[in-house]
C-alpha cells in the first residue's frame, strides 16, 4: 500500500506503510507539506545559500557554512553511508524522494515563498545529512575556546575559570528516568525537555511512524528521517540531553601565500599546500561576498588571515595567522545515520544500546527503559582522544602533540535510588568535557523526585514547570549584608529577602530581582578590570555571541560574586549601587516577571504584518523551567524548552508531549500555534495510539519509490546528484512511461493515443528480447528519463549505415523539464552518466543515436555531449501491432569510447 496519513486532533501526522522505505518517503512528503518553508531554509543554511533570499542578516552564517564546508562534508558522509550501509542510504533517499514529491505543494501553502521570491528547490540524497550537520555544528560550543584564549591573553590563565559556565551559545536539556520500583505501574517512566533556541516553526516535529517492522512515536528533526532524539516504540523508549562533551578542535595556523596557492606550516617545520578555492555568497539586496575556502591538514579554516590574527613566521611577511576547525564528521565521513533505523527497530534497551554504538554527532547523554524494566544510562557519540590542551584552547598547528588518536570509550552510568537525572551538569560525561551547566537544575529535579515514593506519567509534567532559582543565593546574600540603606532601598531589600526565589510569571518580586541582577551585570561588565575583554577580536560574526563580555558576565554571575577575590572589585559596593538604581527607578515594584520575560522565537523571515503577540513566561536560565534571556541586555526569551515529553513504558497511550507552537509550519493553519497556550501553561497533550481515534487524510497521488529496486548502474555526480539506472518494470513503470510517451512532444516515440495497458504490453514484449532493452533512469529518487538500448543490426537503423563491432544504439526520452531539468548543464550531466553505463558497463566501443533531423534541440544536445555527426538517413517505416513508427529523416551521430573518455 502507499503510505497512509492520519492525524490526531492536534494535526500531528501518524504514518503507516508496508515497509520502512515507503514509510520514510511518506515522512519526507508530509514534512514537506507541513513545513516546506522550514525545510528549504534549512537546506539553504546547510549549503550556505540562505542570504540569497533572506538578505544580509543571513550572510554571516552562509560565510561560515562555506568555510566549514558543511555541504561538502554532508556529501562525503553520504558517500560513506552508501559504501558502508547501503540499506540506510536507500532509506535516506526514500525520505528525500518524499520531500521532493511534496515540496512544490507545500511551498504553495507557505506565504514566505511568495514574500521572498524563493522557488522550492530540489533535495539531494545528502541534504538530510547537511541539515543535521548545520543544526549541530555549534552544539559543542567550540567558539568557547576563542573566548578562553581571549581571557587568558588579556587577563591571565587563572581568569578563565571565573567565566566557566554553560555558555550563551550552548543548548542543553533536562531529562530524568524513574525506574519501575518508583512508578505506580511498576514500569519505568522517562521525561524531560530539550532546551534550544526557540524557532518558529519548531525544531522538533511530533510524528508517528508505523510499518510491519516497527511502530514508533517521537520527536523528529524536520528534514531528517526517523526519530533520533526522543522516541517510544511501545516496548522501549529513549531520550537525550547534550553531554557538554568537547569533540571539536581549533588550531591556530600559520598560513602563507605562494605562486602556487596557499601553504600551512606543519608540526615538522615544513610548509605544505592547503586546499583553497573561492566561492561567492549571494546576498539579496546587497553585494555578493567572495569567500576564500581553505582547508589545511588539520581542518577547515573558519577564521582567515584577513581577521588580522598574527604576524609572519620565520621572517616571511606573507605568512599570517588563521584558525582552523577539526570536527569528527569531516575526518571520519560519519554522521552516525546508521543508528537511525536500528533505533526505530529497537524493542529492548539492549537494542538501543547497540544502535547508539553507531552514533556520532552530536555527543549526548542517553536514558532508555523498556517494558521488562531494563534501564540504560550512557553517553553516545564520537569524542576523539587527543592532548588535554586541545580541549581548552586553540592548539598551535606548528607544534607537535595535537593529533587525534581514535575515540574515547563510552561512559556508562547507573540508576541510583530509582532515579537517573541528566541536566548538562558535571556527571556521567565529565571525562569528555570542559565546561558544564551549573548543578542547580539537576539537583532540583532530584530533590523533587525524592519527595514522592512513586510517580505516574500524569504527575511528571509538574517538574517541567518548576521555577525555583537556586543561583539567586549569592546576590541575595550580598544584599542581606548591606547596611546604611535609605528607607526605599531597605524596603526593596526586605521584599527581595522575603521572596520565595521562584521566577513565576505573575511575580513582582521575580521582576524586581531580575532588575537588580541586570544592574549588577551591567556594572561588572563596565568595570575597568574587564575593559580588556570589552572589545572582541575582529572574528566572523557567527562567533560573536561567545565573545561578548556582557552575556559572559551574566551567565557567570554566580561564580563572579562568590570568587574569593575579583581583581579588587568591591562587589558589595556594586550591589549597593544597583539596589539604589532599582529603588529609584521603581520604588513600588517592577511589574510582573511575565510582562517582560516574553517569548522571542527566531524566525527566518520576520512577520511584516500583524506580528504575533508572544506570551510572557515563567522560569529563568538556571530553573528547571529553563527559559533563557540575557540579564543586563534583555529579558526576552530566546531559548527554552523546544518540546516536553513523558514516556510511559506501562501504557504508551498514557504518554504525553507538547511543542511550543504546533504541528504545522503554515501560518494561519489550524495547527500552526494551537499548542502554544498549553506549552506556556505547562500542559501536555496525550499521545494517541489507537488508529480508530485518528482522522484519515488521503494525500494526492504520489510518484512511486524506487529506493528498494536494484540498479544496473548507479553513479554519484558531484554537484548533480545520484543517478540510478533501473531495468524497466513493464507493469510498475507503465504509468510513468505512458505519461511521457503519450505526450505530443514525444510523437516520434510512436505511442501517441495508446492507453496504459497497451504501453504495458509493448514493454512486456520488449522485455522478452535479447537485442532490445528498456531502462528507467532515476535521479535522486525521481524518474527523469526512459533509456532504450538496441543492437543496431537488429533495428531499422542498421539498414542505413555500416554497423561496426561494439556498436550499440540508444533512444532517450527525457521527462518533462522540472525544477532542475530546465537548468543549463542538466541534460549533459545525465547523458555523461548514461554514456558511462553504456560504454563501460556494457563494454561497448561506440554509441549511435538517430534523432529526427528536425529535432534541433536533441541534435544539438548530442553534439554538445561529444557525439560526432554522421550522415542524414531515411529510416524506414515500421507498422507493428500497437506501434507505428513512420518513415523519418534521422541525423545519425556517434560517440566513440575515445571521445567519451579521452586519455
Amino acid at each position: 500500500m502507499a503510505t497512509e496519513l492520519y492525524r490526531d486532533d492536534w494535526g500531528i501526522p501518524h504514518l503507516r506503510a508496508d515497509d520502512a522505505y515507503e514509510l520514510a518517503r511518506g515522512q519526507g512528503r508530509v514534512t514537506a507539506l507541513d513545513r516546506a518553508w522550514q525545510l528549504e531554509v534549512e537546506r539553504h543554511r546547510a549549503q550556505g545559500t540562505s542570504a540569497a533570499f533572506l538578505g544580509a542578516d543571513a550572510a554571516g552564517w552562509d560565510v561560515f557554512a562555506r568555510r566549514a564546508r558543511l555541504d561538502d562534508t554532508a556529501r562525503h558522509c553520504y558517500a560513506t553511508l552508501e559504501r558502508r550501509d547501503p540499506e540506510t542510504a536507500a532509506w535516506v533517499r526514500a525520505y528525500v524522494d518524499g520531500v521532493n514529491e511534496g515540496l512544490a505543494e507545500g511551498a504553495g501553502r507557505a506565504p514566505e515563498f511568495a514574500a521572498t521570491g524563493l522557488a522550492p528547490g530540489r533535495w539531494e540524497p545528502w541534504t538530510p545529512l547537511g541539515v543535521w550537520l548545520a543544526t549541530h555544528i555549534l552544539f559543542a560550543g567550540f567558539p568557547a575556546k576563542l573566548w578562553r584564549e581571549q581571557v587568558a591573553e588579556r587577563l591571565g590563565v587563572e581568569a578563565v575559570a571565573l567565566f566557566a559556565t554553560d555558555g550563551p551559545g550552548t543548548s542543553g536539556s533536562n531529562g530524568w528516568l524513574v525506574s519501575g520500583e518508583r512508578s505506580v505501574t511498576g514500569l519505568p517512566l522517562i521525561a524531560g525537555d530539550p532546551h534550544r533556541f526557540i524557532e518558529a516553526p519548531g525544531v522538533y516535529q511530533q510524528v508517528r511512524l508505523a510499518c510491519p517492522e516497527f511502530d514508533v512515536v517521537g520527536l523528529a528533526v524536520p528534514g531528517v528521517p526517523g526519530i533520533a532524539h526522543f522516541g517510544h516504540t511501545g516496548t522501549v523508549a529513549w531520550a537525550i540531553t547534550n553531554a557538554m562533551a568537547d569533540y571539536q578542535d581549533l588550531y591556530e595556523e600559520r598560513i602563507r601565500r605562494t605562486e602556487g596557492g596557499v601553504e600551512a606550516l606543519e608540526a615538522d617545520g615544513a610548509w605544505r599546500s592547503a586546499d583553497v578555492r573561492s566561492e561567492v555568497v549571494e546576498v539579496a539586496g546587497g553585494e555578493p561576498i567572495e569567500v576564500e575556502v581553505i582547508e589545511t591538514g588539520r581542518g577547515v579554516v573558519v577564521i582567515g588571515p584577513e581577521a588580522g590574527l598574527g604576524r609572519g613566521t620565520g621572517g616571511d611577511e606573507r605568512a599570517g595567522a588563521a584558525v582552523s576547525l577539526r570536527y569528527p564528521p569531516r575526518v571520519t565521513g560519519d554522521l552516525g545515520f546508521s543508528a537511525l533505523l536500528p533505533l526505530l527497530r529497537a524493542s529492548r534497551v539492549a537494542d538501543v544500546d547497540r544502535a547508539l554504538d553507531l552514533w556520532a554527532e552530536p555527543v549526548n547523554v542517553v536514558q532508555a527503559a523498556d517494558t521488562e524494566n531494563g534501564l540504560l544510562h550512557r553517553v553516545a557519540g564520537h569524542v576523539p582522544v587527543r592532548a588535554e590542551t586541545n580541549r581548552t584552547r586553540p592548539a598551535r598547528a606548528w607544534e607537535p602533540g595535537h593529533e587525534w588518536h581514535g575515540r574515547h570509550e563510552t561512559p556508562y552510568g547507573t540508576v541510583d535510588d530509582g532515579f537517573a537525572v541528566m541536566a548538562n551538569h558535571r556527571g556521567l560525561a565529565t571525562p569528555l568535557g570542559v565546561e558544564f551547566a551549573p548543578p542547580h537544575r539537576a539537583a532540583r529535579i532530584r530533590a523533587l523526585l525524592e519527595e514522592r515514593d512513586q510517580w505516574s506519567a500524569a504527575d511528571l509534567p509538574a517538574l517541567h514547570m518548576d521555577t525555583h532559582l537556586a543561583s539567586a543565593a549569592p546576590l541575595l546574600d550580598l544584599l542581606a549584608a548591606l547596611d546604611g540603606l535609605t528607607p526605599e532601598e531597605a524596603a526593596l531589600r526586605d521584599r527581595l529577602l522575603r521572596w520565595d526565589r521562584r521566577m513565576e510569571a505573575h511575580s513582582t518580586e521575580a521582576a524586581t530581582y531580575a532588575d537588580l541582577r541586570s544592574a549588577v551585570v551591567r556594572r561588572l561588565a563596565a568595570h575597568p578590570a574587564f575593559a580588556a575583554l570589552a572589545v572582541p577580536p575582529a572574528y566572523p560574526e557567527v562567533f560573536l555571541p561567545w565573545l561578548a563580555l556582557l552575556p559572559r558576565i551574566a551567565f557567570a554571575l554566580e561564580g563572579l560574586l562568590t570568587a574569593r577575590e575579583l581583581y579588587g572589585i568591591e562587589r558589595a559596593a556594586l550591589v549597593r549601587e544597583a539596589l539604589a538604581e532599582v529603588a529609584a527607578k521603581s520604588p513600588s515594584g517592577s511589574g510582573t516577571w511575565g510582562e517582560r520575560h516574553r517569548l522571542l522565537p527566531w524566525r527566518a523571515l520576520a512577520p511584516t504584518a500583524d506580528p504575533y503577540d508572544e506570551p510572557g513566561l515563567a522560569g529563568d536560565h538556571d530553573c528547571v523551567l529553563s527559559t533563557s534571556s540575557v540579564p543586563g541586555l534583555t529579558d526576552l526569551v530566546a531559548r527554552g524548552p523546544a518540546a516536553r515529553y513523558v514516556w510511559d513504558l506501562a501504557r504508551r497511550e498514557d504518554s504525553l508531549w507538547v511543542v511550543p507552537f504546533g504541528a504545522s509550519g503554515v501560518p494561519g493553519s489550524a495547527h500552526h500555534r494551537d499548542q502554544l497556550p498549553l506549552w506556556t501553561r505547562g500542559e501536555l497533550v496525550p499521545v494517541v495510539t489507537d488508529w480508530a481515534r485518528l482522522t484519515r487524510e488521503d494525500p494526492p497521488a504520489a510518484t512511486p519509490s524506487y529506493a528498494d529496486r536494484a540498479a544496473v548502474h548507479e553513479q554519484v555526480v558531484d554537484g548533480f546528484g545520484t543517478v540510478r539506472v533501473l531495468r524497466l518494470d513493464p507493469v510498475a513503470d507503465a504509468p510513468v512511461v505512458h505519461g511521457w510517451a503519450s505526450a505530443q512532444r514525444a510523437q516520434c516515440w510512436g505511442m501517441n493515443g495508446l492507453g496504459e495497458e497497451q504501453v504495458t504490453e509493448i514493454y512486456g514484449n520488449l522485455d522478452t528480447l535479447d537485442t532490445h532493452h528498456a531502462y528507467l533512469v532515476v535521479k535522486d529518487g525521481t524518474a527523469v528519463a526512459l533509456l532504450q538500448t538496441y543492437e543496431p543490426e537488429a533495428d531499422r537503423v542498421g539498414e542505413c549505415y555500416p554497423v561496426e563491432p561494439g556498436d550499440i544504439g540508444i533512444h532517450l526520452l527525457l521527462a518533462p523539464a522540472g525544477p532542475e531539468g530546465g537548468q543549463p548543464g542538466w541534460s549533459a550531466a545525465l547523458m555523461a552518466v548514461l554514456a558511462r553505463y553504456v560504454l563501460v558497463g556494457l563494454a561497448r566501443r561506440r554509441v549511435v543515436v538517430d534523432p529526427d533531423v528536425d529535432n534541433e534541440k536533441a541534435v544539438a544536445r548530442f553534439l554538445r555531449q561529444g557525439f560526432v555527426a554522421g550522415p542524414v538517413v531515411v529510416l524506414p517505416e515500421i507498422d507493428l501491432p500497437d506501434v507505428y513508427l513512420p518513415q523519418k529523416r534521422a541525423q545519425l551521430a556517434f560517440l566513440p569510447w575515445e571521445v567519451a573518455f579521452p586519455g
